[in-house]
């Protein structure tokens, strides 16, 4: 039986441990910062246990050997199992035993919905980060990034609605007084969104684009079916 695990056990380099023995799936091995692709290269003080140049199979049997990457991926993906046994938990025990309303259900599965994707997005970042196509890895960023993102909005709609949790609309709000201002209101959060379509236009080459001149015209009818 020992045999059989010194056969199985490849000798990885390891920065100054030139020869570490680690039970690792079989063509996988851990490179030092010298050796890493550019686009790998984000932090040089970081200087060893970097994997790189796999495919999708050995990055994910790469989950469970010791890299620089170890903590980053069973933190997030700990993470996640975390916040799902709390939305079970949360569910069918502590709200139900608050008397919680439907809001209160409806604002807490979108908290901790949004924490979940957030945590896998890092995990899938972080476990394929060492493929070997620099475009996947790069999706794989993009995708950590809208995790981001989405865990952000989580913590901004769980926070704006319990903050003003004892606070009811304005008591003008429905009156005749504000019947102007309602519209002004709406049209200014409408409004907001012509910023980024903008700045979209100008990327893509400006209105004559082909891909502009495709698009734009939804959006318009989009924005006209909001103001009717």
């Amino acid at each position: 039986m020992h045999q059989k695990l010194l056969k199985s056990a490849h000798y990885i380099e390891l920065g100054s441990y030139q020869y570490w023995p680690v039970l690792v799936p079989r063509g996988i091995r851990l490179y030092t910062y010298e050796q890493i692709p550019v686009s790998l290269k984000d932090n040089p003080y970081i200087t060893d246990g970097y994997r790189a140049y796999l495919p999708s199979r050995l990055c994910i049997k790469s989950l469970f050997i010791l890299s620089n990457e170890t903590v980053n991926i069973w933190s997030h993906l700990l993470g996640f199992f975390l916040f799902f046994t709390l939305g079970i938990y949360d569910m069918t025990s502590v709200l139900p035993s608050a008397s919680a309303s439907r809001e209160d259900f409806v604002i807490c599965s979108i908290c901790l919905f949004c924490f979940q994707v957030c945590m896998l997005c890092s995990v899938g970042y972080h476990l394929f980060s060492c493929h070997r196509s620099e475009k996947t890895c790069r999706r794989w960023m993009a995708l950590d990034y809208a995790g981001i993102s989405i865990g952000i909005l989580g913590c901004y709609v769980s926070g704006v609605f319990y903050a003003f949790y004892c606070n009811n609309i304005h008591p003008s709000y429905l009156t005749q007084q504000w019947q102007r201002l309602r519209p002004i209101i709406f049209c200014s959060v409408s409004g907001y969104g012509v910023i980024p379509t903008l700045h979209w236009v100008w990327l893509n080459g400006g209105v004559s684009a082909p891909i502009v001149q495709d698009f734009a015209p939804r959006v318009i009818v989009m924005y006209v079916i909001a103001l009717l």
